[in-house]
C-alpha cells in the first residue's frame, strides 16, 4: 500500500543548519546529518554476503504519466540514495511503474546508486519466458536487474530455468519469488525446497505475523534473504487501518530504546528486527514519508524481548 498524509502519521526532525553549509546536508533530515547521525542498518543477502539497507522503496502507486504526477516520484527517487536507501520494488503489475522508473533513473543519472527489482507479470502468456523477461530490462532502461522476481507464483515452471539462465549470463544478479497470500505459503515453500533462490518476498508486519513461523523460518533454513512488502498492513487491511488503530496516541517511551521517533519507525523497525527478514519496502510517493520511513534504517534495533513487548502492547489495543 502506498501511505497517503491521512493513512500515517509521519513526520521528520529538522535541525538547524551552520551558515554555508553544502547544499547537500542541508537537504537530509536531521537523523542523517553527520556528526548526529544514527549508524545505518544493512543485513547480508545469505547467497553471497553483499549488504543491503533494510529500508527500501515499494511502488505500486508509481504508474504516473503527467509531469504533475511525476514530480514527486522524482524527488522520492533522486533523495532516497542520499539518506542511505538503494532498493526500489516495481513490478509488471503496477501499470506505468516500471516504465516510469526507467525514466526517472536515467533521467537522474543514480542507476549505480540503486538496487533495482522487479517482478513478472501476475497472469498472461508465459510461452517466451525471454520475452517476459526482457520487457523488464527495457522499461527499466537497464542492462542489468539487480532482482528479477516470480510474482504471486504466476508461471513458474516456465520462467524459473530462464531466470537461472539470466544469472549465469550476468544480466540478473539475484532471482526470487513473491507472495502476499497465505493460500500460496505451501507452494512457495515448496518452491524455496526445488529450486536456488537468492530471495523471496512475503507479506509481514505487526499485524499480520503469519509468516513468520513456517515461511520466514524456512528462509532461514535455507538461507534465502526475505523481502517484506505491505510492512504496514494487517491481513487483509491496509496502512490505513494500521496508523488509525494508534492514532492520537503518543509513542511509548521504549521506542527510544531502539531509536524509533515515528510510529512508522516502530512498525518497520519490527519487521526488519525479525533475523530472516533482510528489508522492507514500504510504499510511498511522498519524499517526507520515504525520510520518515529511512530512518528506520538507522540507530538500533528491537531485540528479541522487545519484540515480545511491542506485540503485546499492538494485541492490546482496541
Amino acid at each position: 500500500m502506498s501511505p497517503s498524509p491521512l493513512s500515517r502519521r509521519a513526520f521528520v526532525t529538522t535541525g538547524s543548519f551552520l551558515a554555508g553549509a553544502l547544499v547537500l546536508t542541508r537537504s537530509l533530515p536531521a537523523w542523517a546529518q553527520a556528526p548526529r547521525a544514527l549508524p545505518p542498518i544493512t543485513k547480508p543477502i545469505p547467497s553471497t554476503g553483499e549488504r543491503l539497507p533494510v529500508i527500501g522503496l515499494g511502488t505500486n502507486a508509481y504508474s504516473a504519466s503527467s509531469a504533475e504526477q511525476m514530480t514527486p516520484l522524482r524527488e522520492v527517487l533522486e533523495h532516497m540514495p542520499k539518506v542511505g536507501g538503494t532498493l526500489i520494488d516495481t513490478a509488471r503489475v503496477y501499470g506505468r511503474s516500471e516504465a516510469v522508473i526507467g525514466e526517472l533513473v536515467e533521467g537522474l543519472g543514480n542507476r549505480t546508486q540503486l538496487f533495482l527489482a522487479t517482478k513478472t507479470p501476475m497472469f498472461g502468456d508465459f510461452s517466451n519466458p525471454q520475452g517476459v523477461l526482457d520487457v523488464s530490462f527495457k522499461a527499466l532502461r537497464t542492462d542489468t536487474l539487480d532482482l528479477i522476481q516470480i510474482h504471486n507464483m504466476a508461471g513458474l515452471m516456465a520462467l524459473m530455468p530462464v531466470f537461472e539462465k539470466n544469472k549465469a549470463a550476468k544480466r540478473v544478479r539475484y532471482i526470487g519469488m513473491s507472495t502476499s497470500e497465505d493460500e500460496q505459503y505451501d507452494g512457495m515453500m515448496a518452491a524455496m525446497r526445488t529450486y536456488p533462490l537468492d530471495f523471496i518476498q512475503v507479506d509481514y508486519s505487526l499485524g499480520n505475523r503469519n509468516a513468520a513461523e513456517r515461511v520466514l523460518a524456512l528462509a532461514q533454513e535455507r538461507r534465502i534473504a526475505v523481502l517484506v512488502n505491505t510492512p504496514f498492513g494487517g491481513r487483509g487491511r491496509g496502512a490505513a487501518s494500521t496508523f488509525s488503530r494508534v492514532s492520537g496516541r503518543a509513542l511509548p517511551d521504549w521506542a527510544a530504546e531502539f531509536d524509533a521517533t515515528s510510529w512508522a519507525q516502530v512498525f518497520l523497525k519490527y519487521v526488519v528486527s525479525h533475523p530472516a527478514v533482510t528489508a522492507a519496502i514500504p510504499g510511498t510517493t511522498q519524499r517526507k514519508n520515504m525520510e520518515d520511513n529511512q530512518g528506520a534504517g538507522r540507530g538500533r534495533l528491537p531485540d528479541a524481548a522487545m519484540r515480545r513487548r511491542i506485540e503485546q502492547y499492538w494485541d492490546s489495543l482496541t
